[in-house]
């Protein structure tokens, strides 16, 4: 009797055990029918799921392949969804007398992709942090998460609450600022311990974060965008992830993460072009350390990243994506990256980060760049050259300033396949605001504006700067001191910047003079598609024309520390005998006879007339 009821207890246990037996999660969380790319890839994560062999009746879907890796809690499987429809079907997992049946979701892909607009040269980006921008929800301030983290406004590191509806709430400020795209800071789940508010350790590709609302809320803030005419670009990361995602807990394979020869790291990223670089210094700054860096040459890991992206343009129907820390990932994935998600969205736009001060390295990475054997096929890339030298020309105080640094940099836009496919910015996230302390004048911030948004190149500006937000990375507290809460943003606060009523005198007139500017840029062809000549700086004072057919803006910027009388003769071939220029921004008539005069720090940005 005793051997009976002993037999019996390990069969219910037996039982017990293969019924507790669960697949965890799927990845992608559901696919589309009528891809391009008839190959699914499917990430299978579950207790021993190695051990299980799958099939599926659906004889519209084929299994390609089953991989298995050397933990037994992930498979792969490739399937052939070329004729597949639209609805669910089953896969069966079996070990032995055991088995698992998976649902799995083929959606109905839309029709249209016109919705996906990408961006040009003709859109203004402002680029968002969620966590300091606005907190529209108060209830997903503090959720469960594995990793401790704090709820402090007083602290740089802690997260502070805002969130995707802060912004949604927020898009009719965008829309009357004269913006016509949004970036956001990544939005995915960074479950890290202090919280991870910049969001650049992801530890869920699928799920954007709780506390920024949830992957609903990203839907409907990108819907609301589109309704008002703005644009919306995804930040992501493919080059490391958070120490807390499974693929570090339980890595799939040894090779699934990158070990640097070196743990400091080099960031030297001229080994790519640089024709005496070694084979050791380029090892070193491909695993530089970011926290936890993935093997991107792994085929799996490429696939799945690949088809990451294209489920969020798809699912979410964002314009856009700006790549973080793009030299780092690995070459040859992220080329065929930009073309598997071109040929799925050929009006696609993406911007990779290529943090280098020189234009001829950053103009390398551009697609069809006559400096590069190996196309990158990247579209657009990040002119850190001109942030690097930006805050240092405008602020400068010296009776003639310094003018000529940009106009050497721009004579060096001859090196891109596309200039008009730069992304021109003052400051983002991890460099110094534009204006280091509070200003003392609007004279720097109203020529770098101006500057900005009329050379070519697509503008890029971070949030806050309309308002004055200054701050330096190298003052105590770092990168929080550029990552600042937008006052009025969270409830309670007891002024409100993005309102008149709540701003200064001196907010007030820098947001005026930058939204007459954004506004006359929109669909100003002269300034987004037009051409540009310059002329050398004399006397402080830096000259340039956009022109296109029969329509031209003259810009004129007085660098020097002092008043300047210029003779207009040397710029008779823009001028093209007009006689008057309407500035943009105060509405004022220059009459252009043989001289002009210019205040000390003046700058003019001329709509020509006859």
């Amino acid at each position: 009797m005793k051997k009976f009821t002993l037999l019996l207890a390990l069969a219910v246990l037996t039982l017990s055990t293969a019924f507790a037996q669960t697949i965890d999660r799927v990845e992608p969380l559901f696919w589309w029918a009528g891809m391009k790319n008839p190959e699914l890839q499917l990430m299978v994560y579950g207790k021993d799921i190695a051990s299980y062999r799958p099939s599926i009746a659906d004889e519209n879907v084929k299994i390609k392949s089953i991989n298995t890796f050397e933990s037994p809690n992930y498979m792969i499987l490739y399937l052939d969804v070329e004729n597949a429809k639209p609805g669910t079907f089953d896969i069966t997992f079996r070990d032995g007398k055991k088995q698992m049946v998976y649902s799995y979701e083929l959606k109905q892909r839309r029709p249209s992709t016109d919705d996906i607009q990408g961006y040009d040269s003709s859109d203004v980006l402002y680029l968002v942090m969620p966590d300091r921008f606005a907190n529209g929800d108060p209830s997903n301030d503090q959720v469960p998460m594995s990793a401790e983290y704090q709820i402090d406004r007083s602290k740089f590191l802690a997260r502070h609450g805002g969130d995707l509806k802060g912004i949604e709430d927020h898009l009719d400020y965008l829309v009357d600022l004269g913006v016509t795209a949004i970036w956001l800071n990544p939005v995915l789940e960074n479950d890290a311990r202090g919280g991870s508010y910049h969001g650049y350790f992801s530890t869920d590709m699928y799920h954007v974060d709780r506390r920024l609302g949830g992957n609903e809320d990203y839907c409907r803030l990108i819907e609301k965008a589109h309704e008002k005419g703005l644009r919306v670009v995804m930040d992501i990361i493919f080059n490391h992830i958070g120490p807390l995602h499974p693929w570090v807990l339980d890595p799939p394979a040894k090779d699934w993460i990158n070990e640097s020869p070196s743990p400091r790291g080099n960031h030297q990223k001229s080994v790519f072009y640089d024709p005496y670089a070694s084979d050791y210094d380029t090892d070193v700054m491909k695993y530089s350390g970011f926290h936890v860096d993935i093997n991107q040459a792994n085929p799996h890991i490429a696939r799945y990243l690949i088809q990451n992206t294209i489920w969020w343009i798809e699912y979410a129907r964002i314009d856009a994506i700006r790549q973080d820390t793009y030299p780092y990932a690995d070459y040859e994935m992220m080329r065929q990256w930009n073309l598997d998600v071109m040929a799925e969205y050929p009006q696609f736009n993406i911007v990779g980060e290529v943090w280098t001060e020189h234009a001829i390295g950053t103009s390398w990475w551009q697609k069809d760049s006559p400096l590069n054997k190996r196309n990158t096929y990247l579209k657009s890339v990040m002119d850190f050259a001109l942030m690097g030298m930006a805050s240092d020309v405008f602020n400068d105080k010296s009776e003639m300033g310094s003018m000529n640094r940009l106009y050497d940099h721009l004579a060096y836009d001859f090196v891109y396949a596309d200039v008009k496919n730069l992304l021109r910015f003052l400051e983002n996230h991890d460099t110094s605001r534009f204006l280091r302390t509070a200003p003392e004048n609007l004279d720097a911030f109203k020529q770098g504006t101006a500057f900005l948004l009329t050379i070519t190149g697509t503008p890029q500006v971070y949030y806050g700067y309309e308002m004055l937000m200054n701050g330096s990375t190298s003052s105590p507290g770092g990168d929080g001191n550029v990552r600042l809460d937008v006052p009025g943003g969270w409830p309670g606060d007891k002024t409100s910047w993005f309102t008149p009523e709540g701003r200064s005198a001196m907010q007030n007139e820098a947001w005026t003079y930058m939204s007459k500017l954004l506004k006359w840029r929109q669909g100003n062809r002269v300034i987004s598609d037009g051409e540009m000549k310059h002329y050398v700086p004399q006397e402080g004072v830096y000259v340039y024309e956009r022109y296109l057919g029969d329509r031209n803006v003259m810009v004129f910027i007085n660098g020097a520390n002092k008043e300047v009388t210029i003779d207009l003769a040397r710029y008779a071939e823009s001028i093209k005998g007009q006689t008057r220029g309407v500035d943009v921004t105060t509405q004022r008539t220059v009459q252009l006879g043989d001289k002009l005069t210019m205040a000390a720090k003046e700058v003019l940005v001329l709509d020509m007339y006859k």
